[in-house]
């Protein structure tokens, strides 16, 4: 018997080992995914809860994938529809398989045995569509045990120190398996026995398949339990083994949102220390938040309380943080981005996001551009070296190189109906509280005063102003609020300047 050595800090399907790649001719994995999962209490099939911007079984399937099987199937059930349509969007070539009314693990196993092609004859891996940590690299090796002992099954296990509640893995006096014994049918001896079984499994396809015909479902739960098989393959003579791995999060399942709560704490902490590993700093590892698909550069700083989610992507030196938020982003060399929020945008290198903007989809910054203080950007693209400094809305705008837009510009960009674009070229200069009301076109290097409203197509290099002269009625404060704190106010003022 051989003991995993994968590290137990390790990042989950980043950087598996390729020390035993099995022909893919002979492997089919089984995902089940039929599970009720009534304690998530939630509308959302347990599968389908995410972690690290992946269902569950996203990460179950991609770790299969990785395996490069010639067949994978998952078995569904509960909310059928749901689930087919997700697994179906996350992987390609997945069999669909549906488990009848008989319940239980050996139930599925079989939904999906029946679902391979009937001369299948090699190696079967079974997984859970809910333990989302398990790796490529622990199967590997599991797979390699498999074969190297001909086993018939092979068991991945694990030590934990409170084992309550899991299935126990029972050795003879020399260390061999001897029996996996659930929690609810083992002895006072039995129950303080640490090595538990892990749900994940090796399986020769044909011995399986005996093994599973046999099952019943007479037991106290009326379930055909996939453990029982253990017991039919002994008695044929066929060898069985555990494995224990020395990271009991490969093959934590999770079944409330308080173990899915536990497991997406424990991925993060492998992200956070994989990217550290790989030149990151992370400031705050606790307060910070990384997806599966999240790629970084060697030198990017991340600050407390960021978020990277989706397929966000850092490039070298760049800082992000605090409090942000990118989605989808991708942010260029040496840029800064500070408490913000971003979805499918683009930073340029060098550039400048925030504190406090707001960067909607189609947003692409470019290189030494700012986007500043309370600044809204949608479908916009701003040029090399151009600025929106504060506190305005651009949204289906192009702006030039060089250009600075005033602080309070709004693009009304909507006139109830459409969309129109606005066109911004480059070394424009434009004053504060302005409002360009598209279609409208700014040309190179034009100027607008403060206040205006430009609504007709400015030349290059012309001043744009709408200006009105201003009245003052003297005297309208004392006529039209007699008895208030104003007029008398006035009152005062007026009298100091006469004397």
């Amino acid at each position: 018997m051989r003991a995993s050595a994968r590290d137990a800090g390790s990042v989950v399907r980043m950087n598996v080992s390729d020390a035993y790649r099995p022909s893919n001719r002979g492997l089919a994995v089984i995902v089940l995914a039929a599970g009720s999962g009534t304690r998530m209490k939630s509308a959302i099939a347990k599968p389908l809860h995410a972690l690290a911007g992946l269902p569950l079984i996203g990460h179950v399937l991609r770790t299969a994938g990785q395996l490069e099987p010639a067949h994978t199937v998952a078995v569904v059930r509960h909310e059928r529809d749901q689930m087919v349509e997700a697994i179906t969007s996350l992987a390609d070539g997945v069999a669909i398989a549906d488990q009848d009314d008989v319940p239980g693990t050996g139930r599925a196993v079989e939904a999906g045995i029946n679902a391979l092609p009937a001369d299948f004859d090699g190696t079967v891996v079974v997984l859970s569509g809910d333990v989302p940590l398990i790796d490529a690299a622990t199967l590997r090796d599991l797979i390699a045990e498999h074969d190297h002992s001909m086993n018939a099954m092979t068991v991945l296990s694990t030590i934990m120190a409170e084992p309550k509640g899991f299935g126990r893995i029972i050795r003879n006096r020399a260390g061999s398996f001897e029996a996996i014994v659930e929690e609810k049918d083992a002895d006072e001896a039995q129950r303080k026995v640490t090595e538990v079984n892990g749900g994940i499994y090796v399986f020769s396809c044909a011995e399986l398949r005996v093994a599973l015909d046999e099952i019943g479902t007479d037991n106290a739960q009326g379930e055909k339990y996939l453990t029982d098989a253990a017991l039919r393959i002994q008695a044929s003579g066929g060898r069985i083994e555990a494995m224990p791995t020395a990271d009991p999060w490969l093959v934590a399942g999770v079944n409330d949102r308080v173990q899915l709560g536990a497991a997406a704490a424990e991925l993060n902490r492998r992200l956070v220390a994989h990217w550290q590993r790989e030149g990151v700093t992370v400031q705050d590892p606790l307060s910070t938040w990384l997806d599966i698909d999240v790629r970084l550069a060697q030198d990017v700083t991340l600050l407390p309380n960021t978020q990277l989610l989706g397929s966000t992507t850092v490039a070298a030196g760049a800082a992000v943080g605090p409090d942000t938020t990118l989605t989808d982003t991708t942010v260029g060399e040496r840029a800064s981005v500070r408490r913000t929020e971003s979805f499918s945008a683009v930073i340029g290198a060098d550039a400048t996001v925030g504190p406090w903007a707001y960067l909607r989809p189609g947003t692409r910054l470019g290189a030494d551009g700012k986007i500043g203080t309370f600044v809204e950007t949608k479908n916009a693209e701003i040029g090399t070296g151009s600025k929106v400094p504060h506190l305005s809305y651009i949204g289906d705008t192009e702006v030039g190189q060089g250009s600075n837009i005033g602080a309070g510009t709004i693009t009304a960009n909507y006139d109830g109906v459409r969309k129109h674009r606005t066109t911004v070229g480059s070394h424009v200069r434009t004053g504060s509280h302005n409002v360009f009301v598209a279609p409208v076109n700014i040309a190179d290097g034009a100027y607008t005063g403060a206040g205006t409203v430009v609504r007709k197509a400015v030349e290059p290099g012309a001043l744009a102003i709408s200006v009105t002269p201003q009245r003052n009625m003297s005297g309208w404060v004392q006529q039209n609020r007699p008895d208030s704190a104003a007029a008398k106010a006035a009152e005062t003022a007026s009298e100091d300047q006469n004397l």
